[in-house]
C-alpha cells in the first residue's frame, strides 16, 4: 500500500532556519514541504493557498505573533495541524499555543528526530509536547491560569492585536495601514482603541508592554 504524504508549510522569520527545516523534513519520504513564510501574515496566506496537513510555526515573528496566527489558521484551514517550534519553554506560551489550537510544541534545542516525530504525531491527530514539557505541568499551569484574572491583552480583537504587534515594531499608522490593507484612519482607530483597552499612553509604554507580553523579541 502506498504511503500517504504529509504536506507541510514552514513559518519562521529566519531564512537559514527555514532552509534547515526544509532539508530535514523533505528528507523524509512521507513529508513534502509545499510553502514557506517569513512572517505571521504570510504564514496565514501560505496556508490558505496550499491547505497543508501541517504548519510548523515559530512563535515570535514580525507582522503577526505566532500565537495569533494559530486560531486564524484553524479557522481558514481546520484540518491543518500546527506544530509550534519555539525557543520559549515557559508554560504560559505552551498553554496559550495549545489552547489556541496547536497540536504540538517543540523546543528549538530539540533533536531533529524529535521534530520529525512531532510532525508525524500532529499529522495523525495526536498531541505532542517536547521534553521537559509535560501534560501534567500544563494541567497545573492551566488550573492556576483559570484562577487568575483576565489578561487585558485577551480583550483585544484580532485586528487590534495585529496593529499592536506592528506598532511595537515601530511601524507608523500609515505603514500599518499599508501592511494590513486598511485605511490610515482605520489604523489610527484600532491603535487608539487598543491603547485605551491596555491603559497605555505613549509609544514607549506600548513597546514595553509588547516586550513583557512576549509579542516582540529584544534580540535581532
Amino acid at each position: 500500500m502506498q504511503q500517504s504524504t504529509t504536506t507541510i508549510v514552514l513559518a519562521d522569520d529566519h531564512q537559514v532556519v527555514r532552509q534547515g527545516l526544509k532539508a530535514l523534513l523533505d528528507a523524509e519520504k512521507d513529508f513534502r514541504v509545499v510553502g514557506e513564510a517569513g512572517d505571521g501574515l504570510q504564514a496565514i496566506r501560505r496556508v490558505e493557498l496550499t491547505s497543508p496537513g501541517v504548519l510548523v510555526l515559530d512563535l515570535m515573528m514580525p507582522g503577526l505573533n505566532g500565537l495569533d496566527v494559530i486560531p486564524q489558521v484553524k479557522k481558514c484551514s481546520p484540518h491543518t495541524q500546527i506544530v509550534v517550534l519555539s525557543m520559549y519553554s515557559n508554560e504560559a506560551y505552551v498553554l496559550e499555543a495549545l489552547s489556541s489550537g496547536a497540536s504540538a510544541y517543540v523546543l528549538k534545542d530539540s533533536s531533529s528526530g524529535e521534530l520529525v516525530h512531532a510532525v508525524r504525531e500532529a499529522a495523525a491527530g495526536r498531541r505532542y509536547l517536547s521534553p521537559p514539557l509535560s501534560d501534567r505541568a500544563i494541567e497545573v499551569y492551566q488550573q492556576r491560569a483559570r484562577a487568575s484574572s483576565l489578561d487585558r491583552y485577551e480583550t483585544l480583537t484580532t485586528r487590534e492585536k495585529e496593529v499592536l504587534h506592528l506598532a511595537a515594531e515601530g511601524k507608523t499608522s500609515a505603514e500599518i495601514a499599508t501592511r494590513l490593507g486598511i485605511s490610515g484612519r482605520t489604523a489610527e482607530t484600532h491603535r487608539s482603541n487598543l491603547m485605551h483597552k491596555l491603559d497605555l499612553h505613549t509609544q514607549a509604554e506600548l513597546i514595553r508592554f509588547a516586550i513583557r507580553r512576549g509579542l516582540v523579541s529584544v534580540e535581532d
